[in-house]
């Protein structure tokens, strides 16, 4: 049975033409289909806000860095600095989950999903360990359903959420209809203090941003 490793990371575009940034954009879906193809992933979905660029994986038994993955992509985006040096892809930490991959049979989905989807939200600088602090909780906890396939990781001051729509409900636990305590204080801290709304999302915490490219097994592109 294969591991299923899920992975965030986060690029920004270099000042280029956008036309030079497509093409690099459509061989990067080649590539991530053909490692689908391959066996060596499950999903593979690219987001773009401006020049950021985010990136979700769910590799199956290793893991393959995006420099490699996507080695066309390379010379289009900013060196970012690092403890040891600098890079072009940084990996982002993960904050939330609703549930775990046990194995691939197991985080198959029943049918390919209308959408998958990626958003971004700004953290306050003064709360964003509180929000921190209540989402590891909520996982450590693993009673609150949502979306099992969503993944929340944080980079600097900075969120990347992906999902699945419709949603497929389940918690870490796997127990349904089983309620959540965490969820209780996080609802009291005044969820909407802890974020910068985003132009354009009209009020709300996260902002859904423009797919590159979202494939998964199973889509026809990648059979």
């Amino acid at each position: 049975m294969k591991t299923v490793i899920r992975k965030q990371y986060r690029s920004q575009l270099l000042e280029i033409p956008e036309e030079q940034a497509l093409s690099a954009f459509t061989l990067c879906r080649e590539q991530a289909a053909g490692l689908i193809r391959q066996g060596g992933a499950m999903t593979a979905a690219m987001y773009r806000y401006g020049r950021q660029l985010f990136l979700y994986m769910e590799y199956l038994d290793e893991e393959l860095s995006p420099e490699v993955l996507f080695p066309g992509l390379q010379d289009c985006l900013s060196p970012w600095p690092q403890k040891d040096g600098t890079a072009k892809w940084v990996d982002m930490y993960p904050v939330f989950w609703h549930d775990e991959p046990r194995g691939e049979e197991d985080w198959k989905r029943e049918k390919t999903p209308g959408e998958r989807r990626g958003r971004i939200a700004l953290l306050r600088h003064e709360n964003m360990f509180e929000y921190v602090e209540y989402h590891y909780a909520l996982v450590k906890e693993g009673l609150l359903a949502g979306d099992r396939y969503q993944l929340i990781s944080m980079h600097e001051d900075l969120l990347f959420s992906y999902l699945e729509e419709p949603r497929t409900p389940g918690n870490i636990r796997r127990i349904p209809g089983a309620a959540s305590e965490v969820i209780d204080g996080w609802m009291k801290s005044d969820p909407d203090s802890h974020f910068i709304h985003l132009p354009g999302s009209n009020g709300a915490n996260f902002l859904f941003i423009p797919t590159v490219f979202a494939l998964g097994a199973g889509d026809p592109e990648t059979i």
